[in-house]
Formats: C-alpha cells, structure tokens, sequence
C-alpha cells in the first residue's frame, strides 16, 4: 500500500504516524516493551512485530511514497537488499560506494556469490553499457564520500528494462531532497542513524519499497529475510526515531543552508585542493593540500568540530576517510569528508578556518 498522504514533505515528517486523535490520548506513540503478546490480537511475537515500529515506518513510507520496513541498522537494511537477488547475480555498483556496501560486495564476489561490476555511476552511458546480463543496479546518488551523482530517472528505467532490481540508497538526500521511486527505483534503503534520526544516539536502518507488483513482491521478502535474520530494530530505538524525524525539515534546511556557504569558503582556502558539493545537502568532501598527514592534522585541530565517523547530526563532524582499511581504493588519501550540522554558520567557519590554517602553519 503506498504510503502517501496529500501533504508536503515538511508537514508529513510532524503529521504521519501519530495516534488517533480522541479525548486523552498521547500526542506521541509509546514505546512498547514487549517480546510476546496475548493470542488472537494483531501482534504475536516481537521478531516479527511491534507497534512501536509502525509510526517510524509509516512516517518513511509517507516521505518516499512506498511501503517502508524497518531493521535493526542501516547494514542489515543494506544486506537483506542485496539477498533479492540470489546466488551467481551479477551487480552493478558505483565503484566508490559507502565503504560497507563496498566490503558486503566485495566479499560476495570473492565468495564467488556475485559478479560485481564496478562502474562511474556519473557516466551515466557506460553505467548503462554494463546492465546487460546483470540482475541488480545498486545505486547511491549521492555517492559517499565522493558526493558523485546519477542519473536516476535514466538509469533506472533503462535497468527495469532489462529486468534488473534497482536499488537506491537515499541516506545523503533524504527523501525531502530526493524521491528515488518515483523515478523507478524498486527499493530505497536508508541508515536512519543518520539523518533521518538526526541526534546521533541511535542505530537503525529501513527499506522502502515501490507501490507496485514488484515492490510488492520484493516487500514480502524483506519482511520475511527480517523475520528469520532476526535484525530487527529494538523499541527504544524505533521510538526514538519517531521522534528525532519530527525535526528533519528544519534541521536539513538549517544544515544545507549552512554547507552552501561554507563550501564556497572552503574552495578559497589555500589549504584545499578541492571542494566537492553536489549543489544540494549538507556533506561537503575536501581535499586537504599535503596529503594523508595533513588532513589528519586538519581534523584534529578543529575545537568545535567533532573529528568522529557517521553523519546527518545536528552537530558538524569530519573525518578522513581512508583511514579506514575497507574505504575503497577510489578515495584519495587527504579527502576528508564533513557531515554540516546546525551550529552558527560563522562559529562553524571559525573553526574550519582556524584549522586549516594550522595545517599551513605546521
């Protein structure tokens, strides 16, 4: 059933998944505790079910337009849509994807579970080339960290063509930014940890799934591949969730308001090399001047700035992301990757600034 409710996204992430509005009752859902449930009712046993886990899923579904389903992180989300396809697929994948769905696919090709095609997903001609034959077109747009973009209304349509699954990982955009089902992609996937939850306290992940016999198909698979994996998310961080995405609208807006300005600094900065922002949201990646070193002594100097991992928080953080073994080789060694939050603008600066220069001084 497609989730869609009439209004705009930004009343949607405040409106959808709330209780029935009669004298007394609670504004917000309540969690729900509970491993099993009395017989004869809609609920049976919690892996397979919690009410606490509706509000989250029909607020998602609501904001992508399709039928979302929750897990217990964005990797669980991430592998049971990998499994849609089965053993001797042949995917295709940006060849700089998110370092964890570069290290689930590449330990499936050398399993010999799958045949991965590496691809530029911003040539969007030779993307295409490389459908034929495969059975899978995972997608982000845009890319992480190289904050590369497809062209999904193209590229979409021409994988459902050739009857391949296409997959779309919309954490970076958001569904307020972007609508990947619209434009053909059978399944979205999200790390709710990020944005979507917004206050990095919490791990959790989601599918979506289109509002078509396909969706469908692929939904009741995801249900099941949920069920019997067991990753299914804990109440407390399902509630927690609900409530974070509340603010989404004026956090994404606060926060891409912000990156605009300071990415147009920062490709002035004699420290960097390089500024990559794709026009829209909030991650900005730079490539710091003096290599690997320099951008580590960059990400440490900051004071306001959290040098930590993950993204979409209402506080800024950064990192250099080879510094991590799986990050694949298509990375440069100085990028350093800066998830914008809401601070003050100039405060934010401040600290960027301060922090490069240090770089040039050392």
């Amino acid at each position: 059933m497609e989730r869609e409710t009439g209004l705009r996204p930004a009343t949607a992430v405040v409106s959808a998944g709330r209780p029935e509005p009669r004298p007394g009752a609670p504004v917000n859902p309540p969690v729900t505790f509970a491993s099993t449930f009395a017989a004869d009712g809609d609920y049976v046993y919690g892996r397979s079910e919690n009410p606490t886990w509706e509000p989250v899923e029909e607020i998602l579904g609501a904001l992508e337009g399709g039928e979302a389903l929750l897990f217990a992180s964005g990797m669980a989300a991430v592998a049971a849509a990998v499994d849609l396809v089965g053993h001797g697929a042949t995917v295709v994948a940006p060849a700089g994807p998110y370092n964890g769905v570069h290290e689930c696919l590449t330990e499936a090709a050398d399993s010999g579970r799958f045949t991965v095609r590496w691809v530029d997903a911003a040539d969007t001609a030779a993307t295409i080339a490389a459908l034929d034959g495969a059975h899978l077109l995972w997608l982000e747009s845009p890319t992480n960290p190289l904050l590369e973009l497809a062209d999904i209304p193209a590229l979409a349509p021409a994988a459902r063509e050739r009857g391949l699954i296409v997959i779309c990982d919309n954490t970076f955009a958001t569904p307020l930014l972007q609508r990947p089902l619209r434009d053909g992609v059978d399944v979205v996937v999200h790390s709710v940890s990020k944005y979507l939850a917004g206050h990095s306290a919490i791990v959790l992940g989601a599918c979506v799934t289109a509002p078509t016999e396909r969706g469908r198909e692929l939904q009741a698979h995801l249900v099941r591949s949920r069920r019997l994996g067991g990753a299914i998310p804990g109440p407390m961080e399902a509630w927690l969730a609900a409530l974070g995405i509340r603010t989404l609208a004026v956090r994404l807006e606060r926060a891409t308001r912000t990156a605009a300005v300071l990415a147009a600094r920062l490709g002035r900065h004699p420290a960097v090399e390089r500024v990559r922002y794709p026009g829209f949201g909030a991650i900005i990646s730079i490539e710091v001047a003096g290599g690997a070193d320099a951008a580590d002594r960059a990400c440490a100097a900051a004071r306001l700035i959290s040098r930590s991992t993950s993204l979409g928080g209402v506080e800024t953080q950064w990192e250099r992301r080879r510094r991590y073994p799986s990050e694949p080789h298509t990375t440069p060694d100085n990028l350093v990757r800066i998830s914008v939050g809401i601070e003050d603008c100039e405060d934010l600066w401040a600290d960027l600034a301060r922090a490069l220069d240090k770089r040039l001084a050392d």
